[in-house]
């Protein structure tokens, strides 16, 4: 394995210095699961003598995936119910998730839709399948926002990004494109001139929610690819989720904040973590979270505060539950609020998110 490589195997892992010999067999089950990706970019980053290293926890493989709890689901925010075609989710009035690709650079290993991404996932859209979903939005006006979601729009090539773009220009009631992704920090070379151009559109204005969980993974080198997205017109957003042994704590998460407000990033969701088979090891309590972000205010400036969010199994939407935002139940379960105003229980008793 050379340097430029990414690593996707076990074996490879190994070969990094990244695991022992002894975890092997192992994590051959884990990954005969769930993708493997790690790019040199976060290899680099990874301390090998430390066991608590932030990083490795995020992306490095262990046998905890393998231990599923009862709350846990395959489709833990409930995209199924809420995509009319292939490749649409469409949650709320005025937006809808594109998810183009199922292919992450890197991934993580709390990611929400572990299920269906990576080589074993549901693949790239095929033309017929953009096809129906752009027939899908042009066919409603309601629609103001695209995201481009997945797996990871930008991992699509310059000529494929321009060709969406070029689909959603020609669809007036869309004015604003959003991608999520994490290529900047794992990958940021590939944030180059053609990239940054397929990424606009005239008529449209284009946010990109950079996903990052420590602020050691803004290094040097991506903050300057940020500073080539900002510097060509195109408005960065953040996204982070609470992870227990990552970034529980306020004082982690102050400097994670500040690194993305000094590198001209807007923070905007922290998310509490996803029942997604095989996380329980990241989870920490409602009130874990809420004492975290409460610890926050006053701490930093305003511009660093992001909104603790919960996405209300059985695809009810998100929910901010800030300090008396979730309400802990007799039964020991929370009720919180989707954005329509109903009460949900998480988790949920019943298996569809009541």
């Amino acid at each position: 394995m050379t340097a430029a490589e990414t690593i996707k195997t076990p074996e490879a892992l190994f070969d990094a210095g990244l695991i022992d010999a002894s975890a092997l067999d192992g994590l051959r089950a884990v990954a005969q699961r769930y993708a493997v990706a790690i790019t040199p970019s976060i290899a680099a980053l990874v301390d090998p003598a430390d066991p608590a290293d932030p990083i490795a926890l995020q992306f490095v493989p262990t046998e905890a995936e393998l231990l599923q709890f009862p709350e846990e689901r395959d489709d833990p925010i409930g995209d199924k119910p809420h995509s009319p075609v292939h490749g649409i989710v469409h949650r709320y009035p005025d937006r809808v998730l594109l998810k183009a690709v199922h292919v992450c650079p890197v991934y993580c290993r709390f990611c929400f839709r572990r299920e269906t991404v990576g080589p074993q996932g549901s693949g790239t859209m095929s033309p017929d399948e953009l096809d129906a979903a752009f027939d899908y939005i042009r066919s409603r006006p309601e629609i103001w926002e695209v995201i481009l979601t997945g797996g990871d729009p930008l991992v699509l090539s310059p000529r494929r990004l321009c060709g969406l773009m070029q689909r959603l220009r020609d669809i007036p009631h869309v004015k604003i494109v959003r991608f999520h992704t994490r290529v900047p920090v794992v990958d940021p070379a590939r944030i180059d001139s053609a990239l940054i151009d397929a990424l606009k559109a005239s008529g449209k204005t284009t946010y990109v929610a950079l996903h990052a969980n420590h602020a050691r993974e803004l290094t040097d080198v991506a903050r300057e690819a940020c500073a080539r997205l900002v510097d060509a017109g195109i408005v960065m957003i953040s996204q982070t989720v609470l992870l227990r042994g990552i970034n529980d704590d306020p004082a982690v998460l102050v400097d994670l904040m500040r690194a993305f407000v000094e590198t001209r990033i807007k923070p905007y969701y922290l998310h509490h973590p996803d029942l997604a088979p095989g996380t329980s090891h990241f989870r920490l309590s409602i009130e874990d979270g809420q004492r975290i972000v409460s610890a926050l205010r006053g701490r930093i400036s305003g511009l660093c505060q992001p909104t603790y969010v919960l996405d209300i199994p059985g695809g009810y939407g998100k929910a901010v539950i800030g300090e008396n935002a979730a309400k802990k139940t007799p039964e020991g379960c929370y009720s919180v609020y989707d954005f329509n105003g109903n009460d949900h229980i998480y988790p949920p008793m019943d298996g569809n998110g009541n």
